[in-house]
């Protein structure tokens, strides 16, 4: 018969691997701070990003694609159903994503249903992740921080609630607004969280793109990013969003 330290031992192992890998890239963060070529502050200017102004000028057609996106939501996975890693911040049917990349890994079939949205993020330099971030009325995201320096987020405003000061981020000790198709960019790897306290949906088209760093930041970028993408925090998503677009073609596709 197994005892209750057998029968928790696999648990147990997991969770020292994640410790073990947060402490990594925590390790790894303390490095890519010294070698970056742009503020590591919360929030950052968007001076420092000069693709931001041709992403803005695409907002009015992105916002197309998106509506047509939002008249079938049962077809939009939540983002623990595509990311279980995120079930603590994620909660029933409250925060929905529909999804372009994966850490550079483009997914197609969404990407088709959305041709100048996957236009438009194309031309934006180091892509990594790119998804609709659509985050019901009322919702409270807990604080929480994000796995790596190596990427800088960005947010653009696509349908923002008219009562915008009740729906805002805090990064750090900041706190922010959205705005219809502007962008805001973010160190997510500070402690931030959202709120939604309004009767309306706030949706972000929420993109991941590579920090600005020097040469030697750049090498340490790709084991970063290789670690990550060798991992179940990338590889669960890609597989989950396989089957999420498997159960939706037409039967014989």
């Amino acid at each position: 018969m197994k005892t209750a330290l057998e029968g928790t031992a696999p648990a147990e192992h997991q969770d020292r691997k994640r410790t073990f890998g947060k402490l990594l890239m925590r390790t790894l963060d303390a490095f890519l701070v010294g070698h970056s070529k742009v503020s590591t502050t919360p929030f950052l200017e968007r001076a420092a990003f000069p693709w931001v102004t041709e992403l803005e000028a695409e907002a009015e057609t992105i916002r197309a694609e998106l509506n047509l996106v939002l008249q079938r939501p049962e077809d939009i996975p939540t983002f623990h159903e595509m990311s279980p890693d995120q079930a603590r911040i994620s909660k029933g049917n409250n925060w929905r994503t529909f999804v372009f990349s994966v850490f550079g890994q483009r997914i197609n079939e969404n990407c088709e249903r959305c041709p100048h949205t996957a236009k438009a993020l194309a031309q934006v330099p180091g892509l990594q992740n790119a998804w609709f971030s659509i985050l019901a009325p009322g919702y409270h995201i807990p604080p929480h921080r994000g796995p790596t320096k190596a990427v800088v987020r960005c947010h653009l405003g696509l349908v923002i609630p008219a009562q915008a000061e009740q729906c805002w981020i805090r990064v750090g000790g900041q706190t922010r607004h959205w705005e219809n198709g502007r962008c805001l960019l973010f160190d997510d790897t500070f402690e931030h969280e959202v709120r939604n306290d309004t009767a309306e949906a706030r949706v972000v088209l929420f993109i991941d793109v590579d920090r600005p760093l020097d040469a030697i930041g750049e090498r340490c970028r790709r084991m970063v990013l290789g670690l990550l993408r060798a991992s179940s925090y990338v590889k669960r998503p890609l597989a989950n969003l396989e089957r999420w677009n498997r159960r939706l073609r037409p039967a014989g596709d």
